[in-house]
């Protein structure tokens, strides 16, 4: 009882952000990544990450999970500081309230779909193997693959079904925020609009915070709250309507281009982001 009241002590308010970064920076020997990045991820929403060729969004995403320690800054996830040194304890913890999917999924050659998503729960410890099986089907089922994916390696699925496999994954042990790394590369453009929809969808139904580094900027007109842009080491925020009118070059360029003006014509926008907020 006593560990449960510290617990529920330690729990950030509900108002506070998912994530938190300050002053963050990341540094590979002389070559400077980000210096001096602040962001705050709201709960609940999908927030999109863009940027340039080497503006270091998968390093961000690397950076907020743990994997890549900054030189300098604070990081908090959920409530809880992402600092060198931490505990096995505290991290294995931490680490069943987030899910990750890579970009290129990920997934272990020599298990199969279902032998993939457990193998976080096996890494948690404490689960069922019976248990683990049943939530691994569960877990196929919410991402919509068809049950016979259970058994198949990932050599034996499509793009599409990989993708679905590796967001199941990240879903095994029920996370409160999922981090996608380009999610929809590679896919055509049904597949990609319908794995937008299955982002959007679970985020919903199991009130998750997304974060998203993608290129595709018809996810970013689809399914995103707001974006979050990496310029000159650092980032800049803003719902669609806000990025359009920011004067950046950068911006300015990458929000008024060809590719998306097409976005853009997307029937139905106008709901989502409001009477005249595109151009």
């Amino acid at each position: 009882m006593a560990a449960l009241t510290e617990d529920i002590a330690a729990m950030a308010p509900e108002d506070a952000p998912a994530i938190r970064l300050r002053g963050v920076r990341n540094q590979f020997g002389a070559q400077v990544v980000h210096d001096g990045l602040d962001l705050d991820v709201r709960r609940g929403e999908v927030l999109g990450v863009v940027g340039g060729s080497g503006t270091g969004k998968s390093v961000l995403l690397r950076t907020i999970i743990g994997l890549q320690i900054p030189a300098a800054g604070e990081i908090e996830l959920l409530g809880e500081k992402i600092e060198a040194g931490r505990g096995e304890m505290a991290t294995r913890k931490l680490q069943g309230r987030f899910g990750m999917m890579f970009q290129d999924g990920a997934l272990f050659s020599s298990l199969t779909v279902a032998q993939n998503i457990m193998a976080p729960m096996r890494e948690k410890g404490g689960i069922p193997k019976a248990l683990m099986h049943e939530l691994a089907l569960l877990k196929i089922n919410l991402v919509g693959l068809p049950p016979n994916a259970a058994d198949k390696f990932p050599s034996q699925l499509s793009g599409g079904m990989r993708k679905r496999a590796s967001l199941a994954r990240a879903l095994a042990l029920d996370p409160q925020v999922v981090f996608l790394d380009e999610p929809t590369a590679g896919l055509d453009p049904i597949g990609a609009s319908n794995f937008d929809m299955l982002i959007r969808d679970l985020q919903r139904s199991l009130n998750l915070t997304v974060v998203m580094v993608t290129h595709d900027l018809d996810s970013l007109v689809a399914i995103c709250d707001r974006i979050a842009v990496l310029l000159d080491k650092k980032v800049t925020v803003g719902t669609m309507a806000e990025l359009v009118a920011n004067p950046h070059p950068w911006i300015q360029e990458y929000f008024h281009g060809p590719r998306a003006r097409a976005a853009f014509e997307t029937p139905g926008l106008e709901d989502r982001h409001g009477e005249g907020d595109v151009p």
